[in-house]
């Protein structure tokens, strides 16, 4: 499995993003903290989006899914802003991380017959989530984040390895996929 990981990293870089590691899914730690912090609905998703709390599952739930996996990679997309508040830098940074995401989910589904992605925030498969009125439309290629799986990124981020936060004036996307 090591020389897959590896393989899987180089495929990460090419694909774009700016940082890729290997993760160790033992160290995980699944904490009910974090998906109390979706309840604040900071992002707008919680209760809208199959992906997300509460719909997603309970954390219990999550954890037996996540225990199955014993590795993974993580995968970062960096930007730069011009000022703190660049919010157009941010919103680039965030939709390209996801598009690069996606298509590294692509490549490893073709790689590997089990895996588990988890992106930065919640899905956006579809312009429009069809929860809670019809089931998932791409239940096979939504997903998840890892704070639905009730992970603190940075943490995930110190065990394997990579910083969480970068150089000033940046913003920096974090998403995972669980093998």
């Amino acid at each position: 499995m090591d020389g897959d990981i590896q393989k899987l990293i180089v495929c990460a870089l090419e694909t774009g993003f700016s940082r890729a590691c290997e993760l160790d899914a033992k160290s995980l730690v699944f904490m009910p903290e974090v998906r109390d912090m979706c309840k604040d609905n900071r992002c707008g998703k919680y209760g809208k989006s199959w992906m997300c709390p509460p719909h997603c599952g309970t954390l219990e739930e999550s954890v037996k899914i996540a225990k199955r996996f014993s590795s993974g990679v993580l995968v970062q997309t960096t930007g730069k802003m011009d000022d703190d508040f660049d919010y157009e830098n941010m919103l680039d940074t965030g939709k390209r991380h996801k598009e690069m995401f996606e298509a590294f989910v692509s490549k490893a589904r073709t790689a590997f017959s089990d895996i588990l992605p988890m992106g930065a925030g919640a899905c956006q498969m579809c312009e429009t989530c069809s929860c809670p009125d019809s089931p998932c439309r791409h239940p096979d290629k939504a997903i998840p984040s890892m704070e639905a799986y009730g992970l603190m990124v940075n943490d995930v981020c110190e065990k394997s390895g990579i910083a969480y936060l970068h150089e000033k004036l940046t913003i920096t996307y974090t998403s995972c996929v669980l093998l």
